[in-house]
């Protein structure tokens, strides 16, 4: 039987000498097996226990702190597993929902055996994924094959397509040399998205109206993700080095040896060094400054290092310290005597994280809710959780309402076209092309089966590239759909919009507070914002349901309280004056408040936000 892949692998049976045996064979070879079989597309499609998925990650991640967390450190003390811990768990949750799966298959589960792999299949490859930048990487199943102890003697680590894949020379491995003209400022601030450039700079820009300065420090290696210049001078902006991000190559003191270290997931005995083995892929190869390599990880220390001993801040502020470059910069923070203040970038869920852990002092929420999240999450002996909001929030009641209107008409309709009477805007995540397919079918069909005549815009996530929805625009059915310009995206013109749509975007928290009706869809046990819990939305599990609360917005709703909203996010219009005030505060005085949570801080004086309407920023 020939294992080439042929439209695919599929797991067969295939005992040996009386003995139960499984076998990864090409699909094209399956015209004459009479035995069980499945394609492996299929097997992946099977749903698991989310729950119990959840629980054999954590066993997983603990025993291999346990096993390897020593085996690599950089020179100022950060472990391999510390920095690079939000990859590996992706990665670590990828081979679980495929074990899982496996034991869900009725005729694996009645005969567990011995797995054989494809011969010449790579072992670690990449999944599909909507964003630009972010490397899906997943285990293949002949990887799977692996961890479970098969021999690969013919198995390459990397897939063809990782293989493929361009790397830089790693010849020069000095760190660049620093700017020769950087200045003390009193607060160091990191981005490396868009996201978190909106969060901070209208702190930045507090600090700076009270006289204090401020560099900040632009990692992004997407260009769309990259910050605005400031406008003011007491803000500097700079850039990491050109090539800090290309790196790749070997880490030293992984992968260790095959051993008798096992870990044990429900019948299988996993084994470390080969998942370590596995592991290192990720940590060999650059995936930018959303999965920098092991290699960039040690140069980047070193960069960051001089950075705040030329700087001296007494603040380092952060929208992100969990993903490498902000556990790194955390790290790094502490060993300079800098204190690190988090603010929430993105709506938090139980589920929404890859690591739940934060490693700032000073942690800023956006609403009541996110209080136990924050308390469970933190990790710094003294850390403390302020509840004030989201500072990109401030500018929205400023928006421009008729002129994000005027937009989504002329997206929907140009030239003399006439537009939809009614506008829904989709809020996008970096989803699978798969998984996005599904939600613009349950979104499509609602729209057409509402009352009233509807069209959509779909506004991508600032990840992801605007032909992930070139099939979409091609859908048959008459209604109009457009997609934003992303430098729009759908935080630039959701104020004009009858309605949002979403799964989990921020965008959603933005909508409530604007009083535009919120849909948040998705099939059941999709996890989604939870802002229908909190009367600000509306839950749609399939096509009917979107078309029944689009057809009930022509009747006006109860506004919506007070409280909801602040539990969801505390909104005044003064939520980066607040986060500069702590700041300050914390530079003036070690008294620390006995009550560990702290809620509407003391105002400060602050310009009114303008905002722009379109773009978004």
């Amino acid at each position: 039987m020939s294992t080439r892949a042929t439209g695919g692998l599929s797991l067969v049976r295939s005992d040996f000498a009386g003995q139960p045996r499984w076998a990864l064979v090409g699909s094209g070879a399956l015209g004459h097996v009479t035995t069980d079989h499945i394609r492996t597309g299929e097997l992946e499609a099977i749903p698991v226990d989310q729950q119990e998925l959840r629980a054999l990650v954590e066993n997983v991640m603990d025993a291999l702190e346990r096993y390897g967390a020593s085996l690599a450190s950089t020179p100022g003390g950060a472990g391999w597993l510390h920095i690079q811990h939000v990859p590996v768990r992706r990665f670590v949750t990828e081979a679980l929902r495929k074990l899982l799966a496996l034991d869900a298959w009725e005729p694996f589960a009645s005969t567990p055996a011995p797995l054989d792999l494809a011969p010449y299949e790579g072992r670690v490859g990449l999944r599909s994924s909507s964003s630009r930048e972010y490397l899906a990487y997943t285990v293949t199943w002949s990887g799977i094959a692996y961890l479970l102890g098969a021999a690969a003697p013919h198995n390459p680590t990397r897939s063809a397509q990782l293989r493929n894949r361009t790397r830089a020379s790693t010849a020069n491995t000095d760190p660049s040399p620093l700017p020769t003209d950087l200045k003390q400022r009193d607060v160091l601030a990191l981005s490396w998205t868009s996201r978190h450039a909106d969060t901070l700079m209208p702190v930045l820009t507090e600090l700076e109206r009270d006289g204090r300065s401020s560099l900040l420090l632009d990692l992004a290696t997407d260009p769309a993700e990259r910050c605005p210049a400031p406008t003011g001078t007491g803000i500097d902006l700079r850039s990491a080095p050109s090539d800090l991000f290309t790196l790749s190559g070997t880490t030293e003191g992984l992968p260790p040896r095959d051993d008798n270290h096992i870990v044990r997931v429900k019948g299988h005995d996993v084994q470390l060094a080969r998942l370590v083995m596995l592991l290192s892929v990720l940590l060999e190869t650059s995936g930018g400054c959303t999965q920098p390599s092991w290699r960039t990880i040690l140069r980047a220390e070193s960069w960051l290092d001089g950075v705040l001993a030329a700087t001296r801040p007494h603040t380092v502020l952060l929208s992100n310290d969990t993903s490498p470059l902000g556990a790194l910069a955390a790290h790094a923070a502490e060993r300079h005597g800098a204190n690190t203040v988090h603010v929430q970038h993105g709506a938090w869920t139980a589920e929404s994280v890859a690591w739940p852990a934060l490693h700032s002092r000073d942690i800023v929420v956006m609403g009541e809710r996110d209080v136990p999240l924050a308390r469970a999450w933190m990790r710094h002996p003294d850390a403390a959780v302020h509840v004030l909001g989201q500072p990109r929030f401030d500018a929205l009641a400023s928006l421009g309402r008729n002129a994000q209107r005027r937009y989504l008409e002329k997206v929907l309709a140009p030239g003399d076209r006439r537009a939809p009477a009614r506008i829904a805007v989709w809020a996008c995540q970096p989803f699978s092309p798969a998984h996005l397919k599904a939600q613009a079918d349950l979104l499509l069909d609602g729209l057409s089966e509402a009352d009233g005549e509807w069209g959509l815009v779909i506004a991508p996530h600032p990840a992801q590239g605007a032909d992930a929805f070139s099939a979409l625009l091609k859908r048959d059915g008459g209604l109009l759909v457009a997609v934003a310009d992303p430098r729009v995206g759908a935080r630039g013109c959701l104020a004009g919009a009858d309605v949002l749509a979403s799964a989990y975007s921020t965008c959603g928290i933005e909508a409530a507070l604007l009083d535009v009706p919120v849909l948040e869809i998705g099939m059941p046990g999709e996890r989604t914002l939870g802002l229908a819990g909190h009367g600000l939305a509306t839950r749609c599990h399939n096509a009917g349901d979107v078309a029944e609360a689009l057809s009930a917005l022509r009747v006006p709703g109860t506004p919506v309280a007070k409280t909801a909203l602040d539990a969801v996010c505390r909104s005044r219009g003064d939520s980066a004056a607040q986060v500069a005030r702590l700041i300050t505060q914390r530079a003036e005085t070690s008294a620390r408040s006995s009550d560990p949570v702290h809620h509407d801080a003391p105002s400060a004086a602050c310009a009114s936000p303008q905002g722009e309407g379109v773009p978004a920023r």
